[in-house]
C-alpha cells in the first residue's frame, strides 16, 4: 500500500513518461564525415593586402581557402554576381563559410542545397547567420564550400557533406565567431 502522496503521483506519471514525448528531437548528427572529401591546407599568412583588386590573395589553391585578403569583407547573403575572392577569404579569416557555384547554364537545385546550408551556418551575435552564397566561375567543379583552411569540392552538393563541413566552422579561423552583417 502507497502512503505517500509522491510514492503515488510518481506511479500515476511513470505510464505516461514511457509514453514518449511529442517534444521535436534533434536532427542525428550525420554517421561518418570521413567518407566526403574535404581537404585541409597547411597554414596560410592571414595578412592584409594593400588593395582589394590584389592578385596577391588566397593560398595559391583553387579555390582559395586561406591566405592574404584585403581588409574588407562581405556581407552574409546571397550574391547574383560573382564577388571579389579577395573578399571573402577575409569572411573565411572570422570563421564564415563561404558557399561557391559554378554553374553558366543555372542550378537552381544546387543554389537551394547551397541555401539550406547556409541556414545551418553558425549565427552570430545579431542573428545574422555567418554565411554567404556567389557563382565563381573560376570554380574547378559545380560547388564549393569553404571554411578558413577547408574545402568541399563537387559536381553536386551533399547536404550531409555540407553538415559535416560546417562541423568545422570556427575551428582554424584566426578571428573566429565574429558577426557578420546581413
Amino acid at each position: 500500500m502507497l502512503r505517500s502522496p509522491f510514492a503515488l503521483a510518481l506511479l500515476v506519471a511513470a505510464p505516461l513518461l514511457a509514453c514518449g514525448s511529442t517534444a521535436p528531437q534533434p536532427e542525428p548528427e550525420p554517421q561518418d564525415c570521413g567518407r566526403f572529401t574535404i581537404t585541409t591546407s597547411e597554414p596560410a599568412s592571414a595578412n592584409h593586402v594593400a588593395t582589394c583588386i590584389s592578385t596577391g590573395c588566397g593560398n595559391g589553391e583553387e579555390p582559395p581557402n586561406a591566405g592574404p585578403h584585403c581588409p574588407t569583407w562581405l556581407s552574409c547573403r546571397e550574391y547574383t554576381d560573382e564577388q571579389p575572392r579577395c573578399s571573402w577569404l577575409h569572411n573565411l579569416e572570422h570563421g564564415h563559410a563561404v558557399f561557391l557555384y559554378n554553374c553558366p547554364e543555372g542550378c537552381p537545385d544546387e543554389v537551394a542545397k547551397l541555401r539550406e546550408a547556409q541556414a545551418q551556418a553558425l549565427a552570430g551575435s545579431n542573428g545574422v547567420h555567418r554565411a554567404l552564397i556567389a557563382p565563381d566561375p573560376r570554380l574547378p567543379k559545380r560547388v564549393a564550400a569553404l571554411l578558413w583552411r577547408h574545402t568541399y569540392l563537387a559536381d553536386s552538393a551533399d547536404p550531409e557533406a555540407l553538415r559535416c563541413l560546417l562541423k568545422l566552422q570556427d575551428v582554424d579561423a584566426n578571428e573566429p565567431g565574429l558577426a557578420c552583417a546581413p
